[in-house]
């Protein structure tokens, strides 16, 4: 018999209590063993209006209820009796007429009258008639999209006013469909199978109603309902997933979309398909390549032999491998180091000529960056991005010092990360065998100049050999820099992913604010948000001032305290800041909720039974169901303190941005609920968000 699973019945698992999981997971699992198990009672649901509805005892009150014929069975929900009944009494499976989709679909009589929540200013005095979104679409089309004929007439009614409550009510295929043509977009028709086809073998269906062919793929389903869409694909991330190309390719999207997802599927789907290849996937940081780790895991399940294929690294922790195997194990300088280093340096060439600030910013930015090596290549280099025009005099003065610089850490035995990545490039270009035949680069956005060349010279050997994933949107570490310099060139073959399955309309919006709508890479590459659709209807974020820190540290307790009173674990719930220094404000809003804090560190694991609480920077590929953004004060977001550094018009501008897209991932951590607070007059981003 063939064992199905919705995403409805994980989201209804979430809800329930610690205890009440585990019993509907065992439940689960004797059911996937045997769906007649006698043990479970099963009922014929009188109400409801399918016939295949049936209702699954689970301890003295929990009830699942499932799709049940003799060659089908799908778990659709589960929760207390009265509220599962309920449930099942309003829905029915049926067989699309248009589209020829299974869809779960909400029996339109039985629904209480929609609830419509108008969000109006408050300085409105009248209000005025909105017009229909959906008049210019026929009736027809609505069908072809696999709208359901007795939602019809609301869908066609449908004003910006009523469309988010709308939405909830409507097969989540629909939703995608709609907020597309909302936005004036008219996306492709869905496949349309003949009436003799299985209709849970429609494209569709299939990312709805999942097959699961063995214990361990329910197990990963139930463990992580959190996580349903990295297992789910939509059919445009699958072909991303599992596309040939020509050459390097490119996925873009904002927050949400799926990007990790579909580098992560790319990397599984790569190392079943060439089982003598050895997969790379990178990322930025340490933090990050953990939890890939942990999602490639929950991905892979048991399949050693796909796992051990494809190897996780953070750059750093990719060139410190290389050059170990190459060279011996590297010794990289500190910060501290370099800036007396190139301090000094620039004190005996000539005091007054360029600040430390200045120095330190043209080597990072230019001279380690590009590995610059004579004054040959520094006198004709592109200054990209350097406002700062230095005439042939100056950039000679400038060449002296920082020979002095190479010369010194060379002398102490020491190297910087670009130094790394360079002499390991150049090793391989003399002919090293590569150690990868494929690399997935996660968060793109954020690579180095040594990084990339280095990627670039590890997937010389195949055209199909480099994918990358990132947002412009999300660049938090590096200066942009054309990547067409250094023989990496995605035009033609960039795309962008518009679905967000992780966070809320109302979230997702109110985030977006932070950002341009469109934004370019140095190679005229174009990102847009526009068009970007959430697929679930939300709470509207709150945006909060306080007097005082310790009045902000009140406020947020009683908000995390609300979260936990709703039945979030702790674990479930993250408080994001700026920086270390305000780690102590986020922990006493933890503390004023009775709960207590998980500070989370480069391993990025939230402790069980703990409110997560780290910086913007850590929370990089973290997900909650509820996030407090706190502490957004004047001169803390953007950070005065990194700003006033920074001398380089250019590089203060890029800072600037910077800062603006840390707030921007801090709030896209959130799915359902986001808190955002700071001391008045506040940070002035947040009037960008209102």
């Amino acid at each position: 018999m063939e064992f199905r699973i919705a995403p409805t019945y994980q989201r209804s698992l979430r809800k329930l209590t610690n205890e009440e999981q585990k019993e509907a997971k065992i439940a689960s699992f004797d059911l996937q063993m045997n769906p007649a198990h006698p043990g479970f009672q099963f009922h014929r649901i009188e109400r409801a209006k399918d016939p295949n509805l049936w209702s699954a005892r689970v301890g003295r009150d929990l009830r699942l209820i499932v799709y049940k014929t003799d060659s089908r069975f799908l778990l659709l929900y589960v929760n207390h009796h009265d509220p599962a009944y309920d449930w099942a009494s309003r829905r029915k499976i049926e067989r699309h007429p248009e589209t020829g989709a299974a869809q779960i679909v909400e029996i339109r009589e039985l629904v209480r009258e929609i609830p419509i929540i108008k969000h109006v200013a408050v300085e409105q005095k009248v209000a005025t008639k909105q017009s229909r979104l959906f008049d210019w679409v026929r009736d027809e089309q609505l069908r072809g999209y696999g709208v359901p004929e007795e939602w019809l007439p609301d869908v066609r009614n449908a004003d910006e006013s009523t469309l988010l409550d709308l939405i909830d009510h409507l097969p989540e295929e629909v939703v995608e469909a709609l907020m597309e043509l909302a936005d004036g977009r008219m996306p492709p028709m869905p496949t349309k199978l003949a009436p003799e086809d299985d209709p849970f073998d429609h494209p569709d269906a299939l990312r709805r109603f999942r097959v699961l062919k063995n214990k361990d793929e329910l197990e990963r389903a139930l463990d992580y309902p959190w996580d349903q869409w990295t297992i789910f694909l939509h059919p445009d991330q699958r072909r991303f997933a599992e596309q040939n190309y020509n050459g390097a390719a490119r996925i873009s999207g904002s927050a949400g979309t799926g990007k990790t997802v579909v580098a992560l599927h790319r990397a599984v789907n790569l190392a079943r398909q060439h089982p003598d290849a050895a997969v790379l996937i990178t990322t930025f940081s340490k933090a990050l390549a953990n939890a890939l780790n942990l999602k490639l895991l929950r991905l892979v399940g048991n399949e050693s032999a796909v796992r051990e294929r494809i190897t996780i690294h953070s750059m750093t922790e990719l060139g410190t491998d290389l050059h170990t195997a190459f060279f011996g194990e590297p010794k990289i300088v500190d910060d501290e180091t370099l800036k007396q280093i190139i301090g000094q340096a620039g004190r005996a060439a000539d005091k007054h000529a360029f600040s430390d600030r200045f120095l330190l910013a043209e080597w990072r930015n230019v001279v380690d960056a590009w590995q610059i090596d004579s004054w040959e290549a520094y006198s004709s280099v592109p200054r990209l991005g350097r406002r700062t025009r230095l005439g042939q005099k100056q950039r000679k003065t400038l060449w002296k010092i920082y020979e002095q610089v190479k010369e010194s850490v060379a002398q102490h035995n020491l190297q910087t990360w670009a130094m790394v990545f360079g002499r390991v490039t150049k090793h391989l270009e003399q002919g090293d065998v590569r150690p990868y035949q494929f690399i997935i680069v996660d968060e793109c956005q954020d690579l180095n100049v040594a990084g990339l060349r280095l990627l670039a010279t590890l997937g010389s050997e195949r055209s199909d050999a480099l994918f990358f994933a990132g947002d412009l949107g999300q660049r938090i570490f590096q200066q942009p820099f054309s990547w067409k310099k250094l023989g990496v060139d995605v035009r033609g073959r960039s795309h962008t992913l518009r679905t967000n399955y992780r966070t809320s309309h109302q979230i997702r919006r109110k985030a977006d604010m932070l950002l341009p709508t469109e934004i370019t890479d140095v190679d005229g590459n174009e990102e847009s948000r526009d068009g970007t659709v959430s697929v679930f209807n939300g709470v509207p974020p709150e945006m909060v001032l306080f007097d005082s820190a310790g009045d902000e540290a009140e406020g947020v307790g009683h908000w995390l305290k609300s979260r936990l009173g709703e039945g979030l674990s702790p674990e479930a719930i993250g408080v994001i800041v700026r920086s270390k220094d305000e780690i102590g404000r986020a922990v006493a809003a933890v503390t004023n909720a009775g709960a207590e804090a998980g500070v989370i560190d480069d391993i990025v694991r939230p402790t069980e039974g703990k409110i997560a609480v780290c910086t913007m920077h850590l929370a990089k590929g973290l997900e909650f169901s509820a996030v407090a953004v706190i502490a957004c004060d004047d001169g803390i977001v953007p950070l005065d303190s990194r700003l006033d550094e920074i001398t380089d018009p250019s590089d203060h501008e890029d800072a600037f941005n910077t800062e603006r897209h840390l707030l921007y991932v801090a709030c896209t951590r959130a799915r359902d609920r986001l808190y955002v607070s700071g001391i008045t007059p506040g940070s002035e981003f947040l009037a960008d968000m209102t």
